[in-house]
Protein backbone atom coordinates (compact mmCIF):
# COMPACT_ATOMS: atom_id res chain seq x y z
CA UNK A 1 0.00 0.00 0.00
CA UNK A 2 1.54 3.52 -1.28
CA UNK A 3 1.36 5.72 2.01
CA UNK A 4 2.49 9.27 2.62
CA UNK A 5 6.13 8.88 4.24
CA UNK A 6 6.57 10.57 8.18
CA UNK A 7 9.21 13.43 6.49
CA UNK A 8 6.79 13.70 3.42
CA UNK A 9 5.75 17.06 4.08
CA UNK A 10 2.20 18.26 3.01
CA UNK A 11 1.73 21.31 1.04
CA UNK A 12 -1.04 23.75 1.98
CA UNK A 13 -1.92 27.37 -0.10
CA UNK A 14 -1.13 30.19 1.58
CA UNK A 15 -4.72 32.22 1.00
CA UNK A 16 -4.66 36.43 0.94
CA UNK A 17 -7.11 38.57 -0.59
CA UNK A 18 -6.31 40.37 -3.64
CA UNK A 19 -7.06 44.44 -3.15
CA UNK A 20 -8.38 46.04 -6.52
CA UNK A 21 -5.83 45.83 -9.18
CA UNK A 22 -3.11 43.84 -7.49
CA UNK A 23 -2.27 41.11 -10.19
CA UNK A 24 0.31 39.56 -8.14
CA UNK A 25 0.14 35.64 -7.74
CA UNK A 26 0.19 35.18 -3.34
CA UNK A 27 3.41 32.51 -3.09
CA UNK A 28 2.92 29.41 -2.04
CA UNK A 29 3.47 29.03 1.73
CA UNK A 30 6.26 26.62 2.64
CA UNK A 31 5.46 23.26 3.39
CA UNK A 32 4.53 22.17 6.65
CA UNK A 33 7.35 19.28 7.82
CA UNK A 34 6.10 16.08 9.61
CA UNK A 35 8.86 17.46 12.64
CA UNK A 36 6.99 21.13 12.68
CA UNK A 37 3.76 19.29 12.68
CA UNK A 38 3.78 16.07 14.12
CA UNK A 39 -0.06 16.14 14.23
CA UNK A 40 -0.08 16.14 10.27
CA UNK A 41 1.96 12.44 10.43
CA UNK A 42 0.23 10.01 8.99
CA UNK A 43 1.63 6.59 9.20
CA UNK A 44 4.22 5.00 6.08
CA UNK A 45 3.42 2.06 3.88
CA UNK A 46 6.09 -0.18 5.99
CA UNK A 47 4.02 0.94 9.17
CA UNK A 48 1.06 -0.63 7.78
CA UNK A 49 2.42 -3.30 5.96
CA UNK A 50 4.92 -4.52 8.87
CA UNK A 51 7.71 -4.83 6.85
CA UNK A 52 11.19 -2.33 7.89
CA UNK A 53 11.66 0.80 6.29
CA UNK A 54 13.47 0.52 2.72
CA UNK A 55 12.62 -2.98 2.29
CA UNK A 56 10.87 -3.93 -0.35
CA UNK A 57 7.15 -5.57 -0.56
CA UNK A 58 7.09 -9.15 -1.41
CA UNK A 59 5.94 -9.87 -4.90
CA UNK A 60 2.55 -11.00 -2.68
CA UNK A 61 2.22 -7.39 -1.34
CA UNK A 62 2.73 -6.14 -4.62
CA UNK A 63 0.48 -8.21 -6.25
CA UNK A 64 -2.01 -6.69 -3.81
CA UNK A 65 -1.04 -3.08 -4.36
CA UNK A 66 -1.66 -3.61 -8.33
CA UNK A 67 -5.04 -4.55 -7.86
CA UNK A 68 -7.86 -2.56 -9.06
CA UNK A 69 -11.06 -1.81 -7.24
CA UNK A 70 -12.62 -4.73 -9.89
CA UNK A 71 -10.78 -7.19 -8.48
CA UNK A 72 -12.80 -9.04 -6.05
CA UNK A 73 -11.09 -10.52 -2.66
CA UNK A 74 -12.59 -13.63 -2.56
CA UNK A 75 -12.00 -14.25 1.55
CA UNK A 76 -13.35 -17.69 1.34
CA UNK A 77 -12.71 -18.48 5.06
CA UNK A 78 -15.15 -15.48 6.34
CA UNK A 79 -18.79 -16.87 5.89
CA UNK A 80 -20.45 -13.22 6.05
CA UNK A 81 -19.30 -10.37 5.53
CA UNK A 82 -21.72 -7.75 6.87
CA UNK A 83 -21.35 -3.77 6.18
CA UNK A 84 -22.94 -1.90 8.95
CA UNK A 85 -23.69 1.71 7.65
CA UNK A 86 -25.41 4.83 8.12
CA UNK A 87 -26.66 8.25 6.56
CA UNK A 88 -25.33 11.11 8.63
CA UNK A 89 -22.64 10.60 11.57
CA UNK A 90 -23.54 10.74 15.07
CA UNK A 91 -26.80 7.52 15.00
CA UNK A 92 -24.17 5.07 16.90
CA UNK A 93 -23.30 3.23 14.36
CA UNK A 94 -20.24 2.03 15.54
CA UNK A 95 -21.66 1.45 19.53
CA UNK A 96 -24.48 -0.47 17.02
CA UNK A 97 -21.93 -2.27 15.54
CA UNK A 98 -19.29 -3.15 18.37
CA UNK A 99 -22.26 -4.54 20.55
CA UNK A 100 -23.86 -6.78 17.77
CA UNK A 101 -20.51 -8.10 17.21
CA UNK A 102 -20.00 -8.84 21.05
CA UNK A 103 -24.12 -10.24 20.72
CA UNK A 104 -22.65 -12.91 17.89
CA UNK A 105 -19.69 -13.89 19.95
CA UNK A 106 -21.46 -14.19 22.82
CA UNK A 107 -23.67 -17.31 20.99
CA UNK A 108 -20.65 -18.96 19.82
CA UNK A 109 -19.97 -17.73 16.66
CA UNK A 110 -16.39 -16.88 15.03
CA UNK A 111 -16.86 -13.17 14.42
CA UNK A 112 -14.41 -10.35 13.25
CA UNK A 113 -14.94 -6.40 13.59
CA UNK A 114 -13.28 -3.71 10.87
CA UNK A 115 -13.30 -0.26 11.47
CA UNK A 116 -13.20 1.35 8.00
CA UNK A 117 -14.15 4.38 9.35
CA UNK A 118 -10.48 5.63 8.87
CA UNK A 119 -11.35 9.29 9.65
CA UNK A 120 -12.86 8.88 12.60
CA UNK A 121 -12.22 5.09 14.13
CA UNK A 122 -13.80 4.25 17.13
CA UNK A 123 -12.98 0.85 17.76
CA UNK A 124 -9.74 1.57 19.71
CA UNK A 125 -11.77 3.40 22.42
CA UNK A 126 -15.02 1.61 22.51
CA UNK A 127 -13.11 -1.91 22.92
CA UNK A 128 -9.92 -0.47 25.25
CA UNK A 129 -7.07 -1.28 23.08
CA UNK A 130 -3.85 0.95 22.77
CA UNK A 131 -1.22 -1.79 21.18
CA UNK A 132 -0.40 -1.79 17.80
CA UNK A 133 -1.26 -5.04 15.51
CA UNK A 134 2.09 -7.75 15.18
CA UNK A 135 2.97 -9.20 11.76
CA UNK A 136 2.97 -13.19 10.97
CA UNK A 137 5.75 -14.43 9.04
CA UNK A 138 4.72 -14.10 5.92
CA UNK A 139 4.25 -10.20 6.32
CA UNK A 140 0.09 -10.13 7.24
CA UNK A 141 -1.49 -7.99 10.13
CA UNK A 142 -2.21 -9.94 12.74
CA UNK A 143 -5.92 -8.54 14.54
CA UNK A 144 -6.22 -8.13 18.12
CA UNK A 145 -8.95 -9.52 20.08
CA UNK A 146 -10.97 -8.38 22.96
CA UNK A 147 -14.42 -10.09 23.92
CA UNK A 148 -13.36 -13.13 21.41
CA UNK A 149 -13.98 -10.58 18.18
CA UNK A 150 -10.56 -10.23 16.00
CA UNK A 151 -10.29 -6.70 15.69
CA UNK A 152 -8.64 -4.43 13.01
CA UNK A 153 -9.01 -0.55 12.47
CA UNK A 154 -6.79 2.18 11.02
CA UNK A 155 -7.14 3.74 14.84
CA UNK A 156 -4.44 1.20 15.75
CA UNK A 157 -1.49 2.32 13.66
CA UNK A 158 -1.90 5.77 14.89
CA UNK A 159 -2.25 7.58 17.76
CA UNK A 160 -5.34 8.90 18.90
CA UNK A 161 -4.76 12.96 18.61
CA UNK A 162 -3.07 12.43 15.58
CA UNK A 163 -4.76 13.87 11.95
CA UNK A 164 -5.69 11.30 9.57
CA UNK A 165 -4.66 13.39 5.81
CA UNK A 166 -5.26 10.94 3.72
CA UNK A 167 -6.40 11.08 -0.02
CA UNK A 168 -8.74 9.44 -1.37
CA UNK A 169 -6.83 6.84 -3.39
CA UNK A 170 -4.84 6.29 -0.44
CA UNK A 171 -7.76 5.68 2.26
CA UNK A 172 -8.96 2.93 -0.38
CA UNK A 173 -5.68 0.93 -0.61
CA UNK A 174 -6.16 1.02 3.34
CA UNK A 175 -9.24 -0.61 2.90
CA UNK A 176 -8.40 -3.16 0.72
CA UNK A 177 -5.18 -4.22 2.71
CA UNK A 178 -7.13 -4.59 5.61
CA UNK A 179 -8.86 -6.77 3.80
CA UNK A 180 -6.41 -8.95 1.93
CA UNK A 181 -3.43 -8.75 4.08
CA UNK A 182 -5.00 -9.50 7.42
CA UNK A 183 -4.87 -13.09 9.05
CA UNK A 184 -8.99 -13.05 9.73
CA UNK A 185 -8.95 -16.66 9.53
CA UNK A 186 -12.12 -18.68 9.94
CA UNK A 187 -15.28 -16.26 10.30
CA UNK A 188 -18.99 -16.76 10.59
CA UNK A 189 -19.78 -12.96 10.52
CA UNK A 190 -16.72 -10.47 9.60
CA UNK A 191 -18.65 -7.15 10.75
CA UNK A 192 -17.33 -3.99 9.08
CA UNK A 193 -17.87 -0.19 10.22
CA UNK A 194 -18.35 1.77 7.30
CA UNK A 195 -17.86 5.89 7.77
CA UNK A 196 -21.65 7.92 7.96
CA UNK A 197 -22.60 8.69 4.46
CA UNK A 198 -21.80 7.21 0.69
CA UNK A 199 -19.01 8.01 -0.08
CA UNK A 200 -15.97 6.35 -1.77
CA UNK A 201 -15.08 3.64 0.73
CA UNK A 202 -18.81 2.21 0.88
CA UNK A 203 -18.24 2.08 -3.45
CA UNK A 204 -14.99 0.47 -3.01
CA UNK A 205 -15.77 -2.46 -0.74
CA UNK A 206 -18.75 -3.70 -2.47
CA UNK A 207 -16.26 -3.85 -5.80
CA UNK A 208 -13.49 -5.22 -3.34
CA UNK A 209 -15.71 -8.29 -2.15
CA UNK A 210 -19.33 -9.84 -2.28
CA UNK A 211 -20.99 -8.71 0.32
CA UNK A 212 -23.71 -11.13 2.51
CA UNK A 213 -25.57 -7.41 2.38
CA UNK A 214 -25.76 -4.47 4.84
CA UNK A 215 -27.57 -3.24 7.88
CA UNK A 216 -28.64 0.69 7.89
CA UNK A 217 -28.56 2.32 11.34
CA UNK A 218 -30.53 5.55 11.80
CA UNK A 219 -32.32 7.13 14.79
CA UNK A 220 -35.77 8.60 14.91
CA UNK A 221 -35.41 12.20 13.70
CA UNK A 222 -36.66 12.98 10.22
CA UNK A 223 -33.58 14.53 9.38
CA UNK A 224 -31.77 11.11 9.97
CA UNK A 225 -34.31 9.20 8.32
CA UNK A 226 -33.85 10.94 4.95
CA UNK A 227 -30.32 10.03 4.82
CA UNK A 228 -31.42 6.81 5.42
CA UNK A 229 -33.34 6.56 2.21
CA UNK A 230 -30.26 7.44 0.40
CA UNK A 231 -28.33 4.85 1.92
CA UNK A 232 -30.21 2.08 1.18
CA UNK A 233 -30.88 3.46 -2.78
CA UNK A 234 -27.47 3.54 -3.01
CA UNK A 235 -27.04 -0.34 -1.64
CA UNK A 236 -29.86 -1.31 -3.79
CA UNK A 237 -27.94 0.44 -6.93
CA UNK A 238 -24.71 -1.19 -6.13
CA UNK A 239 -26.62 -4.96 -6.10
CA UNK A 240 -26.51 -5.23 -2.31
CA UNK A 241 -28.93 -6.56 0.08
CA UNK A 242 -30.34 -4.84 2.71
CA UNK A 243 -30.24 -6.97 5.68
CA UNK A 244 -32.01 -4.73 7.96
CA UNK A 245 -32.56 -1.49 9.89
CA UNK A 246 -31.68 -0.75 13.42
CA UNK A 247 -33.45 1.97 14.94
CA UNK A 248 -30.90 3.26 17.86
CA UNK A 249 -32.16 5.42 20.36
CA UNK A 250 -35.29 4.88 19.96
CA UNK A 251 -36.78 5.67 23.64
CA UNK A 252 -35.46 6.55 26.63
CA UNK A 253 -35.85 3.43 29.25
CA UNK A 254 -35.98 4.98 32.98
CA UNK A 255 -33.66 3.48 35.42
CA UNK A 256 -36.22 3.21 37.88
CA UNK A 257 -39.70 2.61 36.96
CA UNK A 258 -38.55 0.87 33.11
CA UNK A 259 -41.03 3.27 31.53
CA UNK A 260 -40.65 4.29 28.08
CA UNK A 261 -40.24 7.73 27.12
CA UNK A 262 -40.12 8.74 23.12
CA UNK A 263 -37.59 11.38 22.94
CA UNK A 264 -37.62 11.55 19.37
CA UNK A 265 -40.34 10.90 16.75
CA UNK A 266 -41.64 7.24 17.07
CA UNK A 267 -41.12 4.64 15.11
CA UNK A 268 -39.07 6.37 11.79
CA UNK A 269 -36.96 3.18 11.52
CA UNK A 270 -39.98 0.59 11.40
CA UNK A 271 -41.72 2.39 8.80
CA UNK A 272 -38.94 3.45 6.67
CA UNK A 273 -38.34 0.16 6.71
CA UNK A 274 -41.84 -0.52 6.09
CA UNK A 275 -41.37 1.64 3.18
CA UNK A 276 -38.27 0.35 1.37
CA UNK A 277 -39.65 -3.71 1.86
CA UNK A 278 -36.58 -4.51 4.58
CA UNK A 279 -36.75 -5.64 7.85
CA UNK A 280 -36.82 -3.98 10.91
CA UNK A 281 -34.20 -5.67 12.63
CA UNK A 282 -35.22 -3.83 16.22
CA UNK A 283 -34.44 -0.90 18.28
CA UNK A 284 -32.24 -0.09 20.83
CA UNK A 285 -32.87 2.29 23.81
CA UNK A 286 -31.41 5.52 24.36
CA UNK A 287 -29.31 4.91 27.78
CA UNK A 288 -26.29 6.55 29.48
CA UNK A 289 -24.47 3.41 30.32
CA UNK A 290 -24.54 2.20 26.71
CA UNK A 291 -22.34 5.68 26.07
CA UNK A 292 -20.38 5.63 29.35
CA UNK A 293 -19.65 1.64 28.66
CA UNK A 294 -18.46 2.77 25.51
CA UNK A 295 -15.93 5.68 26.54
CA UNK A 296 -14.21 3.52 28.98
CA UNK A 297 -13.40 0.82 26.87
CA UNK A 298 -15.84 -2.36 27.82
CA UNK A 299 -18.97 -1.92 25.66
CA UNK A 300 -22.36 -2.74 27.56
CA UNK A 301 -22.90 -6.49 25.91
CA UNK A 302 -19.50 -7.41 27.36
CA UNK A 303 -19.81 -5.60 30.95
CA UNK A 304 -23.06 -5.83 31.88
CA UNK A 305 -24.79 -8.64 29.85
CA UNK A 306 -28.16 -8.61 31.99
CA UNK A 307 -28.77 -4.82 31.53
CA UNK A 308 -31.85 -4.28 29.31
CA UNK A 309 -29.70 -2.64 26.90
CA UNK A 310 -27.73 -5.62 26.05
CA UNK A 311 -30.85 -7.83 26.15
CA UNK A 312 -31.80 -5.05 22.93
CA UNK A 313 -28.40 -5.81 21.36
CA UNK A 314 -29.40 -9.40 21.40
CA UNK A 315 -32.60 -9.60 20.09
CA UNK A 316 -31.17 -7.59 17.39
CA UNK A 317 -28.60 -9.74 16.15
CA UNK A 318 -31.44 -12.72 16.90
CA UNK A 319 -33.13 -11.22 14.40
CA UNK A 320 -30.09 -10.46 11.55
CA UNK A 321 -30.17 -14.19 12.32
CA UNK A 322 -32.81 -14.75 11.52
CA UNK A 323 -32.99 -13.09 7.98
CA UNK A 324 -29.82 -14.89 7.37
CA UNK A 325 -31.64 -18.34 8.16
CA UNK A 326 -34.44 -17.12 5.46
CA UNK A 327 -32.32 -16.52 3.46
CA UNK A 328 -30.47 -19.75 3.39
CA UNK A 329 -27.25 -17.82 4.40
CA UNK A 330 -27.22 -19.07 7.91
CA UNK A 331 -27.54 -22.16 10.46
CA UNK A 332 -29.07 -21.85 12.95
CA UNK A 333 -27.98 -19.50 16.25
CA UNK A 334 -29.48 -18.41 19.19
CA UNK A 335 -28.52 -15.36 21.27
CA UNK A 336 -28.24 -15.81 24.63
Amino acid sequence: IIMLDKTESIRRTNMRFLKKGDTKKPKPASSPTAKEHPELQVISGSQISGRPPGQQPSPQQQTSQQQTPQQNITLPNIKHKIAVASGKGGVGKSTVATNMAISLANAGAKVGLMDADAYGPSIPTMMGIQERPRTSPERKLIPLVRHNIKLMSIGFMVPEEQAMIWRGPMLLSAIRQFLSDVEWGELDYLIIDLPPGTGDVALTLTQAIPLTGAIIVTTPQDVALADVRRGVAMFERLGVPILGIIENMSYFLCPHCNEKTEIFSADGGRNTSERFGVTFLGQIPLDAEVCTAGDIGVPIVAGNPESPQSEAFGEVANELVTVLEESGEEDELTIL
